[in-house]
């Protein structure tokens, strides 16, 4: 059984530090954890690792973040992996930082990335990771907030964070959706 990741974040080392990059940053430990490499690809950097059985194909798309759906769409029509399994991982501004959150389904919440994935998808019914990054700043100032880099604080406690995202990753493909969120979002 096939299961397509795809982490949300801007290419470039201009955007590796930023809040709006947590999901290239996540899909990046587990590649590491799994000792692969992700490789340039049509649009996007993609490897694959193997899991209880399951194939699960990493995506960090290239398209930036307002174009996300293009790789989605693209790797889900090119490898025949259904919606059910698909999961995307981003940055989530609602939630305070460092709290994540497994769903079935929901709104893009303003993100440039969903809005894009949903558009494209023609529905907001594909599993997602909501991480959350805080909402630390001026009102006006939200783009420079997930543009902006982790400060030395949040990027001291993003590894244990990052880590059970990965678990998550991992459950999502093993035992369900409705198990893994049964199991992490009390957390």
């Amino acid at each position: 059984m096939k299961y397509l990741i795809v982490g949300l974040g801007n290419p470039g080392d201009k955007y590796e530090m930023t809040r709006h990059n947590i999901g290239f940053k996540t899909l990046d430990a587990l590649a590491r954890a799994s000792n692969v490499v992700f490789e340039p690809n049509k649009l996007a950097s993609t490897c694959e690792i193997k899991h209880k059985g399951r194939t699960l194909i990493l995506v960090k798309p290239t398209t930036f973040m307002n174009l996300s759906g293009k790789a989605v769409n693209y790797y889900m029509q090119s490898e025949k992996i259904k919606q059910e399994n698909l999961l995307i991982v981003t940055d989530d501004l609602a939630l305070p930082f460092g709290t994540l959150r497994m769903k079935p389904k929901g709104t893009d919440g303003g993100h440039n990335g969903l809005k894009d994935i949903q558009a494209v998808l023609g529905n907001s019914k594909y599993a997602r990771i909501r991480f959350g990054v805080g909402n630390e700043f001026q009102k006006g100032r939200q783009v420079d907030y997930v543009l902006g880099d982790w400060t030395l604080n949040e990027q001291m406690q993003l590894g244990p964070r990052i880590d059970q995202a990965c678990e998550m990753i991992l459950s999502f493909a093993s035992i369900g959706l409705d198990r893994t969120m049964n199991e992490f979002n009390n957390k």
